[in-house]
């Protein structure tokens, strides 16, 4: 078993151990170096139940941490006993996770950055770039994070807007390239829908399922990227598209909006168009109006601006581009589409080579790099 399939035990093991009693830090640490054994002894002597293994080893690991701390003596007496049947988990360990590492005394995003580096196995660079800043100031807000629950038991549950967020960001993570995640982040948000009857979380799942419908479209066997206008639609899912849709009328009709909504409802208006031409853009202009509301970030302002140039005109989108932070992430690639759009393809073509050499993927880089030569192309 490679580090990526042991990658996927690390939720329910970290949960199990906090069950029994282990402060999050402690649990953390303990799995950790499970996983490190792991490494070393499964592959000539593999186990025939992973996960217990790892959970046996890292609560072995756990005790010895608090024998060896004279001033943890009163635990000691208190975990050294193995737990009863009815002290393991009874419900999902990773949702159960990341509603407790919600934790009332962290912030929000301290919250959300320790569960999706100890909980969700994303790297701090993975994290930093969802969250636009340095990965050091990432791993100091992970690290001071992990600080502030060392010793606190996690008996009380988060709120859902934090976790919902985390499931964004982890699916958000998984589409651009680890499907698992992806998968993950579906299958958590499902759950929550099932326990929380609420507008937010229904759009959320919405808005994952219709993303999620046009994997199969989004990269050819090649490994290149495909943009929206160009991939073939009758790969998109279906049944994905139609469950996304109908859980999304049904949370609209509560008449209680908010962002993932919106999102999903942006979302569904390019899933409902046969062909790119038959995408109704007016309609998705509105949509990004109403997400404004909910969230005025640079990221959705570009996004906007593409849907105007789209809807208005390349002329109205870059004047909407204007209003963008040059150092947002693609903006540079959608001031090259929109100047494509309006003619200035010498323009477009050196601003695609300049987004190409910040593209943070080699399929991005690649795809950027593939528009910049088509251009010079043209104009040559």
């Amino acid at each position: 078993m490679d580090s990526v399939s042991l990658r996927e035990h690390i939720p329910g093991v970290v949960g199990i151990l906090v069950r029994r009693g282990a402060d999050f830090a402690s649990a953390e640490d303990a799995v950790q170096a499970a996983l490190i054994r792991a490494l070393e002894t499964w592959p000539s002597d593999p186990p025939d139940d992973p996960k217990g293994w790892l959970v046996t080893a890292a609560w072995r690991k756990f005790i010895d941490q608090v024998r060896s701390d004279s001033a943890r003596t009163a635990r000691e007496e208190h975990f050294v006993l193995e737990p009863t049947p009815d002290q393991l988990p009874d419900q999902d360990d990773e949702l159960w996770l990341y509603f407790h590492c919600a934790h009332p005394s962290l912030t929000p995003s301290s919250a959300i950055a320790l569960t999706l580096r100890a909980v969700a196995g994303l790297t701090t660079r993975q994290i930093a770039d969802a969250y636009l800043v340095p990965e050091a100031t990432m791993a100091q807000r992970i690290s001071r994070a992990k600080q502030r629950l060392e010793g606190t038991p996690l008996d009380q549950p988060g709120d859902v807007t934090t976790v919902l967020r985390t499931l964004y960001l982890l699916f958000n993570e998984g589409y651009s390239g680890d499907i698992d995640l992806a998968a993950e982040a579906i299958r958590l948000t499902r759950q929550i829908a099932t326990l929380r009857d609420e507008p937010e979380v229904h759009g959320l799942l919405a808005l994952m399922l219709l993303h999620h419908a046009r994997r199969a479209a989004r990269v050819a066997p090649t490994g290149r990227l495909i943009p929206l206008a160009e991939q073939n639609r009758s790969l998109w899912n279906t049944a994905a598209i139609t469950e996304g849709v109908e859980i999304l009328q049904n949370a609209l009709a509560r008449d209680q909006l908010g962002e993932y909504q919106a999102q999903a409802a942006i979302a569904a208006l390019h899933a409902d168009a046969q062909t790119s031409s038959e995408t109704d853009w007016p309609q998705i202009v509105e949509w990004y109006d109403e997400l404004l509301a909910f969230n005025a970030s640079d990221v959705v302002r570009l996004n906007r601006a593409v849907a105007i140039g789209e809807a208005m005109g390349a002329a109205a989108g870059l004047a909407a581009l204007a209003d963008v932070d040059p150092a947002t992430p693609r903006y540079e690639a959608v001031s090259a589409y929109l100047h494509e759009r309006s003619g200035n393809l010498a323009l477009a073509a050196g601003e695609y080579a300049s987004a190409a050499r910040r593209a943070t993927s080699e399929a991005e880089r690649d795809h950027l790099n593939r528009q910049a030569a088509r251009l010079r192309s043209i104009a040559n």
